[in-house]
């Protein structure tokens, strides 16, 4: 399969200064001059907890906002590469009463001042991941978030670790700005290959057993477009960039994605009452990843144009050309809760439960208590032998005798969410235009075995193995 890379006519990208006018130390409210101020959740504005004036967060300026137009590399400055050296131990000085402030960039980006007791922020861009570019607030309290958690817990108790449902509660729930990075993407695509369409299905019988035979056409198929990707969005923190055996962090992937188009120029004070994690990962680190899930949207985009082939696509070659992306870095908010499964003396399993701060959307992972699943798994088998034995289903017998073992893989799955993701490939907002097609007849097949088109990639989905490898590269680095 041939995949053909762009190079950019210019090597150094475009940086946009995204914290122009910031300015680190105290953070006023425009009304009062006060400085205590917080995020109204409802609103996703900033509110003066003193006289309760709210005001509108800003937009960042700067970026391109019309993806067709971008050409080369365009960054945010938040996105700059990390400076390993840089400390995160800061000095602020207040400038209410001159006094020197120290903060800890690792543990937060707030502090108060010792002395008159204002709140000091830092705002602007330090090169050690700590400030992005563009922050999305929270409008989901936590009370909602609760909410959220408990039903989806609630829905599995029956098979429920016991030591966990006596421990359940949603009171220690933790707010979280996780980091990322959102990537725009200018784009032409071109798809080579072959297509089948079915156009009849009978039987034959063999002895006693009657098989399935297809007839269809076999085409050449091409696809050429313009292709505009918009907020597709990774983890830029190495610890979510694979899934682990021990823990369950696939879930927080899995409740994207956000509305990032309602990101708002950072501000510190958007933090203040969460945690928030830095990023650990530069562009150059997560490009291949970037890469791998624009090709899997180019090629679920394709796929809005070949729904004919109903037996599938064989793309000999795929093309993704690109014209400019641009990045920017995020804090993108999340309602975690978390439970740490002990299993014997020196393992255990961190199960979370994760809430989309702006979707509601909620995924998790629920301990099981296996030996109840395993002994309900065997009744059911059981009761699937006992009806083969008595009952003849003809040729779904099978699904009978199997009953159990699908039985105990729908439950497992439904608690412990193992295969959950985020589709990036479906759910990346994209525009395809100046679309052209060629669809030349080759020939009629007969007596074909497979339901599907030998060979057939074209729902293939690589973001995901991409995403292991740049984990297991840059874990042996860091």
């Amino acid at each position: 399969m041939d995949v053909k890379e762009v190079t950019y006519s210019n090597d150094e990208p475009k940086v946009v200064k995204t914290d122009v006018g910031a300015k680190d130390g105290q953070n006023k409210c425009p009304k009062c001059g006060a400085t205590d101020i917080s995020t109204n959740a409802k609103t996703g504005k900033l509110r003066c907890n003193f006289c309760r004036h709210e005001f509108e967060p800003e937009k960042i300026q700067g970026m391109e906002t019309d993806i067709s137009k971008i050409e080369g590399e365009i960054i945010g400055s938040g996105t700059q590469d990390i400076v390993e050296d840089t400390q995160d131990i800061i000095t602020l000085k207040c400038s209410s009463c001159g006094a020197e402030v120290v903060i800890d960039t690792s543990e937060s980006t707030q502090a108060r001042c010792h002395w008159c007791r204002n709140t000091l922020s830092i705002n602007q861009q330090i090169p050690n991941g700590a400030v992005p570019d563009v922050v999305l607030p929270f409008n989901l309290t936590k009370a909602e978030a609760k909410n959220q958690i408990e039903n989806f817990v609630g829905k599995r108790k029956f098979f429920a670790h016991p030591k966990f449902k006596q421990e359940f509660t949603t009171d220690n729930i933790m707010g979280v700005y996780f980091p990322y990075m959102i990537v725009d993407i200018n784009s032409h695509s071109r798809f080579f290959g072959h297509g089948e369409k079915e156009v009849r299905r009978y039987t034959r019988k063999s002895g006693d057993t009657i098989e399935t035979y297809y007839d269809a056409d076999l085409y050449e198929v091409e696809r050429d477009f313009d292709l505009t990707i918009e907020g597709l969005t990774v983890e830029s923190s190495l610890d979510k960039l694979k899934r682990q055996s021990n823990k369950t962090n696939n879930v927080i992937n899995a409740i994207m994605p956000f509305d990032v188009e309602n990101s708002v120029k950072y501000n510190a004070n958007y933090l203040k009452g969460f945690t928030s994690e830095k990023r650990d990962t530069n562009i150059d680190d997560l490009r291949p990843l970037v890469d791998a899930q624009s090709k899997d949207i180019a090629r679920f985009a394709a796929n809005e144009t070949i729904k004919d082939y109903n037996r599938g696509v064989k793309w000999d070659s795929e093309e993704l050309n690109v014209k400019g992306k641009q990045w920017k870095t995020a804090y993108l908010p999340v309602w975690l809760y978390s439970y740490q499964q002990k299993k014997g003396e020196n393992n255990s399993i961190l199960h979370y439960v994760a809430v989309n701060a702006r979707t509601k959307e909620t995924m998790g992972s629920v301990p099981i208590h296996m030996p109840k699943l395993f002994g309900v798994s065997c009744i059911v088998e059981l009761l699937g032998g006992i009806a083969t034995w008595f009952l003849d289903f003809d040729d779904y017998d099978w699904i009978f005798l199997l009953s159990g073992i699908g039985f105990f893989t729908m439950m497992y799955l439904k608690y412990r969410n193992s295969n959950a993701r985020h589709y990036h490939e479906k759910e990346t907002k994209k525009k395809m235009f100046n679309l052209k097609k060629a669809d030349n007849f080759i020939k009629h097949e007969k007596g074909l075995s497979n339901p599907m088109m030998e060979g057939a990639n074209n729902t293939r989905v690589n973001g995901q193995n991409i995403s292991d490898t740049i984990f297991d590269t840059l874990s042996k680095l860091k």
